[in-house]
């Protein structure tokens, strides 16, 4: 049997004022644009579609800024669903053009002062990568980790 990991992508978006795009996810609040690669996609088409899905933002995508792994697997309480692995990642990107919209998978979307954002986010794991994106120094973070509880194995720069 092959091994079966989710595979996603996020991004810290600037606009010209240098604020950052954030959505309001229903379940975890304010976090960056981002969601799963569908078959066939490759990993700066399925964030261009994203962020226009989730914020009506249309961007440019630069730099690859962190690889993050999820190494243990999980059973969701609430359905007995399995949930595989994850592997993430997250880029830097600027606004192209477009008009903020909400959508069914954001109840909300704005463009907020880097100095606010990471008080915004209230989910650890998101707020972690949204801090290495915020730090990024033209090195790209590794780092494999568990949801349940939030515990970091692997932490390094390549």
């Amino acid at each position: 049997m092959f091994p079966m990991h989710i595979v996603a992508v996020g991004g810290l978006i600037s606009n010209k004022e240098g604020k950052i795009l954030l959505v309001k996810s229903p379940r975890r609040g304010w976090e960056f644009p981002g969601g799963q690669v569908e078959v066939g996609e490759d990993l700066i088409t399925a964030l261009k579609r994203e962020v226009e899905e989730e914020s009506g933002i249309i961007v440019d995508v630069k730099q690859l800024a962190g690889v993050y792994s999820s190494i243990k697997a999980e059973v969701k309480e609430e359905s007995g669903a399995y949930v595989p692995t994850i592997v993430n990642f997250d880029f830097l990107g600027e606004m192209v053009s477009g008009e903020l919209r909400t959508s069914n998978e954001s109840i909300d979307v704005g463009w907020f002062e880097r100095d606010k954002v990471l008080d915004m986010i209230t989910h650890p794991i998101l707020k972690d990568r949204m801090r290495d994106m915020l730090d990024f120094d033209g090195k790209v973070i590794y780092r494999a980790y568990s949801k349940k509880p939030y515990e970091i194995y692997v932490e390094r720069t390549i």
